[in-house]
């Protein structure tokens, strides 16, 4: 291997920011380039001056959660009106705006956040009830599109919005400055920074252009923010700044373990918290919750593995003991342990309730519309969907989504290799880690990078974390010895194994000492 150095990894990783063209905030596209969103506003505007109810549905995942926050927060703060909001229970009322949550909408106007796009039959009831439905969303848009008073969503047809890879919470924010713009409101929008950064990294949009500049000063607004939810996050878990990993691995599971194990209004109420004592005792709740969704997913992930054939082209599995809840962030770690798309359903009698995600290679909404005469319902987007069928479909589908998988175009750009290049262990070190560092934000298609190393010897390899299910190994390449952490699933290896490992960098700081380390990707 020729000898790499830091100058060629600085071009290598610049290289992949080529084309983010909207690089300051003054550079955000205007909110009047979404296609219906003055009608809309105008709609929101009627409502506030006639004194109509004005209803929030959203959806309950981080970013549906945060979508709400953010339109109640604007609705209180800046305009000083109150709203009715909900988010559907994930176990009672399924997915989005539906006929179960209109049982309890019966008056003024409806809008949605980081759903609706699929809303067919609701959009029909809110007519046949003569209320007016807005739906923000930002999920791809199907064949059969809801006859909604508004529609607002980048990705529709004839929306002239420029960017469309944002999130539902991006779109929300948006519709808050269309109308502030409206009003001539004095609010500064940036104070909503916090939780639309959050939502950003949670939904794992491509970490590039208006994303990345918006999480940029986002992470600024986190770490300074005095929002009761954020103070007592940063105050649990001593965190005296904030940085896209907090939010990936502390922040956003919080969020999240909510709606996959009892209700998601508990993690809005907390973002809401009015005072740093609700916070902590409702972040006390949530950090229990999550303690259980970890032990639940261990137990399927495991279980799970046990059905996969890795042979085919999809990963499909199915269980019927499983957490529904759970079962999206087991795809995604199938996903990351075989390289390929994945689905995981929940068995519920004769109905199969099932989640997807995809490695980047193909867009999943596109590979669900090859299947559709199987399925009951689907939606999502390139790297995430939600799906149900008949429960004595599941092998017709299992076969018909590998079939289709082999019709679908890939992306030209994907690599399935996954790293950036190969590196010495002499590499490892201060300057390498500042030289990433200047890179961040990270996140999708502007990934941490990893690196290949070879030739790597075992010294020792032991079990740690709470339930032994990780693992600390020292590695040595003869001149260098270095610790490496992995929390993902690997192969068994034994000490005195000569190993090709797939790692990132890290900092480890302990009683004034600096060390590096890595954390492994993969070991080949």
């Amino acid at each position: 291997m020729n000898k790499v150095t830091l100058e060629y990894i600085n071009d290598l990783l610049q290289n992949r920011l080529e084309g983010n063209d909207i690089a300051s905030l003054k550079d955000l596209p205007s909110p009047s380039s979404f296609k219906d969103i003055d009608k809309a506003t105008k709609r929101i505007i009627r409502a506030i001056q006639n004194d109509e109810t004005i209803n929030i549905v959203g959806d309950y995942d981080a970013d549906g959660v945060i979508s709400t926050a953010i339109m109640v927060e604007f609705f209180t703060k800046a305009i000083g009106v109150e709203v009715n909001y909900m988010i559907p229970n994930r176990f009672t009322h399924g997915y989005g705006i539906s006929a179960k949550i209109l049982d309890d909408i019966y008056e003024g106007i409806i809008i949605t956040v980081d759903n609706g796009i699929s809303a067919v039959e609701a959009a029909e009831i809110c007519k046949d009830r003569g209320l007016d439905l807005i739906i923000t969303d930002h999920h791809t848009v199907g064949e059969n599109i809801p006859d909604a008073y508004a529609i607002v969503n980048p990705k529709q047809y004839s929306c002239d919005f420029p960017f469309n890879d944002i999130c539902g919470a991006n779109v929300a924010w948006y519709l808050c400055a269309n109308i502030k713009k409206e009003l001539a409101l004095e609010f500064n929008l940036i104070e909503l920074f916090d939780l639309l950064t959050i939502a950003i990294i949670a939904d794992v949009m491509p970490m590039k252009s208006m994303n990345k500049t918006i999480v940029k000063r986002g992470l600024q607004e986190l770490s300074k923010s005095s929002r009761p939810s954020l103070v007592a996050i940063k105050e649990k878990f001593g965190l005296k700044s904030i940085n896209e990993d907090d939010i990936g691995f502390k922040i956003a599971p919080l969020i999240n373990c909510a709606g996959r194990m009892e209700d998601a209004s508990i993690a809005l109420e907390f973002l809401l918290s009015f005072d740093e004592y609700e916070a902590n005792e409702q972040l006390a709740y949530l950090i229990e919750l999550n303690e259980t969704r970890k032990q639940e997913q261990l137990y399927i992930f495991e279980n799970s593995k046990s059905k996969v054939n890795p042979n085919d082209n999809v990963i499909t599995v199915c269980g019927d003991d499983w957490n529904e809840g759970i079962i999206g962030i087991v795809a995604a770690k199938l996903c990351e342990k075989y390289k390929k798309p994945s689905f995981v359903f929940k068995q519920n009698g004769s109905i199969l309730k099932g989640s997807g995600r995809g490695n980047g290679e193909i867009n999943l909404h596109t590979l669900l519309t090859k299947v559709s005469h199987l399925l009951i319902g689907y939606g999502g987007h390139k790297g995430a969907a939600g799906l149900s069928l008949k429960t004595v479909h599941f092998d017709k589908f299992k076969d018909a989504i590998n079939l289709a998988y082999t019709t679908i175009p890939k992306d030209i750009d994907f690599d399935g290799s996954n790293f950036l290049c190969e590196i010495n262990l002499d590499l490892v070190d201060d300057k390498l880690f500042n030289l990433i560092n200047s890179f961040r934000p990270f996140g999708l298609e502007n990934s941490i990078p990893i690196f290949k190393f070879t030739n790597l010897k075992v010294i020792e390899v032991k079990p740690i974390g709470k339930n032994k299910e990780y693992k600390k190994i020292v590695f040595s390449d003869t001149l260098h010895t270095i610790e490496a952490l992995v929390f993902v699933d690997i192969s068994d290896v034994e000490e005195g194994d000569v190993v090709t490992v797939l790692a990132t960098i890290d900092k480890n700081e302990f009683r004034n000492e600096v060390t590096y380390n890595l954390l492994v990707k993969e070991i080949l």
